[in-house]
């Protein structure tokens, strides 16, 4: 059955089962992958987009937002908020069942994992220095790059010139990748509330071994800051492009 609320979610399912299964096979101890480091998780994360937005459209969801804060970014940009009840619940439980397949996927490696810290980065991110103000405007500004030229890709200026519906899907890819390598540095670029959220819960609810906890008190900031970042690029969406 394909529906959008499907689309959403097996496209987030997808997204966090490469995402996140890169930063496993980077950090896990015993990994073919381990350290391989920063240009190996972003690019697996670009690519995990690709993939993400491809299994989104062809399951159902023609936006593949993938994302609550896109989701809620052109929600603003439009006006219309129908498919905010629909399309975040359905990441939400997408990103979710990603973490679950992450941690089956790499089952034996937990345990020979002594640091309680690179398990929970698997799943969630976590800032380089913590410091509240500079962690929340990191998520706010990356975020902000993300819808703002998203929007800019298919917009009738740049998709008119002749970019196919085709190939935005992997500018969209290139993008993340770009945010990644140039702005990710600092909290690890969330940059989607469902991405982080998600597998933070899968964290904290599944019997991994040796785990610590669950980093609640830094989780608000890959939340807020996101949906913060995409309203503000909307009004700028909505006044230049």
């Amino acid at each position: 059955m394909h529906t959008p609320f499907i689309g959403e979610l097996l496209g987030t399912m997808m997204l966090i089962i490469l995402g996140d299964g890169v930063v496993a096979g980077v950090l896990l101890q015993g990994s073919k992958a381990q350290n391989a480091g920063w240009v190996a998780i972003t690019a697996g994360w670009a690519f995990a987009v690709l993939a993400g937005v491809f299994v989104a459209t062809s399951t159902g969801s023609p936006d593949a937002h993938i994302n609550p804060a896109v989701t809620i970014g052109f929600a603003v940009v439009s006006g219309d908020y129908s498919k905010i009840a629909s399309y975040i619940p359905a990441q939400l439980i997408g990103a979710f069942l990603g973490g679950v397949i992450v941690w089956l996927q790499y089952l034996p490696h937990w345990a020979k994992t002594s640091d309680a810290g690179l398990k929970l980065a698997v799943f969630c991110t976590g800032p380089a220095i913590r410091n509240t103000g500079a962690n929340l405007l990191s998520e706010i500004i990356g975020t902000f790059v993300l819808v703002f030229v998203i929007a800019s890709i298919f917009s009738k200026a740049v998709a008119g010139a002749g970019i196919t519906p085709a190939i935005g899907p992997y500018m969209v890819a290139m993008l993340v990748w770009a945010i990644g390598l140039s702005l990710g540095g600092t909290t690890g670029y969330a940059i989607n509330p469902a991405r982080d959220l998600g597998p933070r819960i899968a964290h904290a609810v599944l019997p991994i071994a040796g785990k610590g906890g669950s980093d609640w008190g830094y989780s608000w900031i890959p939340v807020v800051g996101p949906i913060v970042g995409a309203i503000i690029a909307a009004f700028f969406i909505k006044a230049l492009i």
